[in-house]
């Protein structure tokens, strides 16, 4: 059934009101314009409490005072529009603010909206209600298509010669394809400068996460301009530490402690969690590797009978996860976890969870670079205690800091 509007629509076309492009503009153009009066009329209403030539319980002595000429630029260009005043000039339009005579944003408001995780109908009812605008999720989806050239041009943006520390990690959605519901990886990459600044270096989507995908973006950072990392921090993804050493075979790689521990849960009964961890503080919490590597043994001994393969979990993957060890407690404290980028993951689940089926990988990747561009503006500050990190990290690898980074 057609709606009124519609109906209205084809009247004025079949009426041949409508007969070329100049023509929709203009129409289009007009029906805004008088959108925008109305909305000012209505605005006008209720600040003072009563319709126009109403005075039939008047709550105010303030009233109507004519009306003042203002041009406005638009996206359809400029308008001439005529802003109502009150008598005690206490009116303060909401849909053209004083002073404001480019009203153009609208277009912005709706790619704000998006970046804050609202559905296409929760921008349609936003926008009704301060505009009176009506926007299909068609047209939400045109709006916000208008950032893919940013989106491109970040992806692919230049990168510094090298950083101190990487974190590499995915986050996992369902995405329709092919008129099937696929699981996809958005593979996130986060870095820290040289001056101690925190900086997402991209986000690809891909299928599952694996290893070899990972290898195509180490490579891509290469081809970015990234000639060397120190030490990469990771999850437990097997291979992923042979992709790292073939395009950074002198980066330290640390698999996360964290996650290492969610892993072996899964072979420990739940009643004795608590203990588990307990006791394998202080393996990553000893004070050098060797005393790590004998706590482990000790706990072997107590737990191995119990769960074989939660122990043998930590010794098969001990080269990846004792690395943090030769270092300082401050670049420990940095390089033992990779919850820097769990937290921007936290972040993207936010503005993500009203999406249970992303339409297309253009949809995913276009919210995610707007949330991940909200994230980057609130990091002001540098990384705590830099300094110091800064000075030991000169100690294990001044040659290389030097060659690139204090040159």
């Amino acid at each position: 059934m057609k709606t009124a509007r519609q109906q209205l629509l084809r009247e004025i076309i079949s009426e041949g009101k409508l007969q070329t492009s100049e023509d929709v503009h203009n129409y289009l153009r007009d029906l805004f314009k008088d959108t925008l009066q109305e909305m000012l009329e209505v605005e006008l209403e209720t600040s003072l409490g009563y319709e126009k030539r109403e005075r039939k319980d008047k709550q105010t002595k303030n009233k109507r005072n004519g009306y003042t000429s203002k041009k406005v630029k638009t996206k359809y260009g400029e308008l001439a529009i005529e802003v109502p005043r009150d008598r005690d000039g206490e009116f303060e339009p909401k849909v053209v603010p004083k002073h404001k005579r480019d009203i153009s944003g609208i277009e912005e408001n709706v790619i704000s909206l998006y970046a804050r995780g609202m559905s296409t109908r929760d921008i349609h009812d936003q926008l009704k209600d301060i505009y009176g605008i009506k926007l299909s999720a068609e047209m939400v989806s045109k709006i916000t298509d208008k950032i893919i050239p940013k989106i491109n041009e970040w992806q692919n943006r230049p990168l510094d010669d090298i950083y101190p520390f990487v974190f590499m990690d995915a986050i996992h959605y369902k995405v329709r394809e092919d008129g099937q519901i696929k699981s996809k990886a958005a593979y996130v990459v986060l870095g820290v400068t040289i001056d101690g600044k925190k900086d997402i270096l991209g986000i690809w989507i891909g299928e599952n996460e694996s290893s070899k995908f990972w290898l195509t973006i180490l490579n891509s950072l290469k081809n970015r301009g990234v000639k060397d990392v120190l030490i990469f921090s990771i999850d437990g993804l097997k291979g992923l530490k042979e992709a790292i050493q073939a395009s950074y075979p002198n980066a330290e790689v640390q698999r996360c402690i964290i996650h290492q521990l969610r892993y072996t849960f899964k072979f420990v009964n739940y009643k004795d969690r608590k203990e588990f961890a307990r006791d394998f503080k202080q393996v990553y919490r000893a004070v050098n590797e060797e005393v790590a590597f004998e706590t482990l043994s000790e706990l072997g001994e107590k737990w191995s009978k119990k769960y074989p393969y939660a122990i043998t979990s930590w010794e098969s993957n001990w080269d990846i996860l004792s690395p943090f060890f030769k270092f300082p407690l401050a670049i420990r404290r940095i390089m033992y976890t990779t919850n820097i980028i769990e937290g921007v993951h936290r972040q993207f689940r936010k503005v993500t969870k009203t999406k249970s089926v992303f339409p297309t990988n253009k949809s995913l990747e276009k919210m995610l670079y707007l949330a991940s561009q909200n994230i980057m503006e609130k990091w002001t500050t540098r990384y705590r205690d830099w300094d110091n990190v800064l000075n030991q990290l000169m100690i294990f690898y001044g040659e290389r800091l030097a060659a690139f980074a204090l040159r």
